[in-house]
């Protein structure tokens, strides 16, 4: 398997399902979208704000070989819901630009980072990528389980549909 193509479309389907679940938000009434409705990190919104520090300002960075300047995972970074959206947005795309920099040998090394505790760390490359894509994926099915508890129509987010898609046919 080539690893580019495989992270490719994971993060292209990353990027898809994020603009998807946040289309489908653009309906949801502010107090609901901000309601502790039972999740780890209370509402739609503290979800959305996890995914965007944790997938983004701390993984991403990592992955970068940088050192994350974040204190907490709850932590709130963007308390403006449409700031939210496009970071989010942007965000999400960025990964493909770094996947494809990337030489293929990386993909069966080792991430070595610092926990946010300060314990030095070493884990499976690849398999840590893949963990990047999925605690996103994880954390889009609580917030459309929350939509759907609510009343609100849920997208469906399931990669065959952007697979099924005609832009994305080719790939």
């Amino acid at each position: 398997m080539d690893p580019h193509r495989h992270f490719q479309t994971l993060a292209r389907y990353n990027a898809w399902a994020t603009q998807a679940l946040l289309t489908a938000l653009e309906c949801v009434p502010e107090g609901d979208y901000r309601r502790d409705c039972g999740l780890f990190f209370q509402s739609i919104h503290g979800t959305l704000n996890h995914v965007l520090l944790g997938e983004h300002r701390l993984w991403r960075v990592r992955f970068q070989g940088d050192v994350p300047q974040i204190a907490s995972l709850a932590q709130e970074v963007e308390a403006d819901r449409a700031a939210l959206a496009s970071a989010l947005i942007s965000e999400a795309q960025a990964w493909m630009p770094l996947i494809a920099a990337w030489d293929a040998a990386r993909f069966d090394g080792v991430l070595r980072y610092t926990t946010l505790r300060g314990t030095a760390q070493s884990l499976p490359f690849a398999a840590t990528l893949a963990h990047v894509f999925n605690h996103s994926t994880h954390h889009r099915g609580q917030i459309t389980a929350a939509m759907t508890a609510m009343g609100h129509p849920a997208p469906e987010l399931d990669m065959v549909y952007m697979l099924q898609a005609p832009a994305h046919s080719n790939h």
